[in-house]
């Protein structure tokens, strides 16, 4: 017979890095077809408005500007020079955008030990990604497909292009989700400050038509050069040396570290709001 005095119970199994990985996928998947139901699927056109919005963007954009120009600043298509250029704009609104709320989103499911801040940055950045990567497709490919536009797909600058847009997304977003969790009144002011932000990041007008006393003050936003590009990926003439991935890989890098530092040292702060 054992003896009792030296019998102890079996320590309880610690759960593995792996274990403890696939909870976390399984969490942002739960997460992500959670965001996909409640953003998309309340309404019969909610996944058709997506694609929607930026056509009807486009479609405005190119009528209003053709009535009073023969051609575009680039090429000879006006829905192609405006699709390069709103398609990013659209995808760095709404990566930012949807991080920004990840907080307030899930604030319910963040009560969960297992479910953490980051699992709502991450599977709403995923969602808005590969929501808007398909509707640039789906856009791009259309227009080429029914008018002449006489560009050419490079692959290297487009890519590239969009990396630079979804970092920069990643980085207002994250600051952004400190700041409009804890302090609610900064998406009021947010929304003011960018409302010019269509006009000075490239969409419309181009870098190099902006009077020189300007030039200097557009090109510190690093919209404006993940923009251009992109449209340098479908004119092989617009060259646009003045690009600078490194300055836009830096602003993001700085502003998703700390919005990284905020959100880790306010999170419980900024659940019991």
């Amino acid at each position: 017979m054992t003896d009792p005095e030296n019998h102890r119970p079996e320590p309880a199994l610690r759960p593995t890095r792996r274990s403890l990985r696939f909870a976390t996928l399984r969490t942002i998947l739960a997460m992500i077809l959670r965001e996909m139901s409640t953003t998309y699927g309340r309404t019969p056109g909610g996944y058709a408005w997506v694609v929607l919005e930026p056509v009807l963007g486009i479609a405005l954009l190119s009528a209003l500007f053709s009535l009073g120009f023969r051609s575009p600043p680039l090429g000879i298509n006006f829905p192609v020079f405006y699709a390069t250029g709103l398609l990013p704009f659209f995808m760095f609104n709404d990566i930012s955008a949807k991080m920004a709320q990840s907080v307030n989103f899930s604030r319910a499911l963040l009560s969960y030990p297992r479910v953490t801040y980051i699992d709502a940055l991450i599977a709403r950045l995923i969602l808005s990604v590969l929501t808007q990567l398909l509707v640039s497709f789906i856009v791009l490919a259309s227009i080429r497909l029914i008018w002449e536009t006489r560009t050419f797909f490079q692959a290297g600058p487009v890519l590239l292009g969009y990396l630079m847009v979804i970092a920069l997304g990643i980085g207002v977003g994250t600051m952004n989700c400190f700041l409009v969790t804890m302090f609610p009144i900064w998406q009021r002011i947010w929304s003011i400050i960018t409302r010019p932000l269509l006009f000075i990041s490239g969409v419309i007008i181009l870098y190099e038509s902006i009077p020189e006393a300007y030039s200097a003050f557009f090109w510190l936003n690093p919209l404006l050069h993940a923009i251009s590009k992109v449209r340098s990926g479908f004119y092989p003439s617009y060259d646009a040396p003045w690009v600078s991935p490194a300055y836009v890989f830096a602003v993001s890098l700085i502003l998703t570290v700390l919005g990284l530092v905020f959100l880790h040292r306010y999170h419980r702060d900024m659940l019991e709001r």
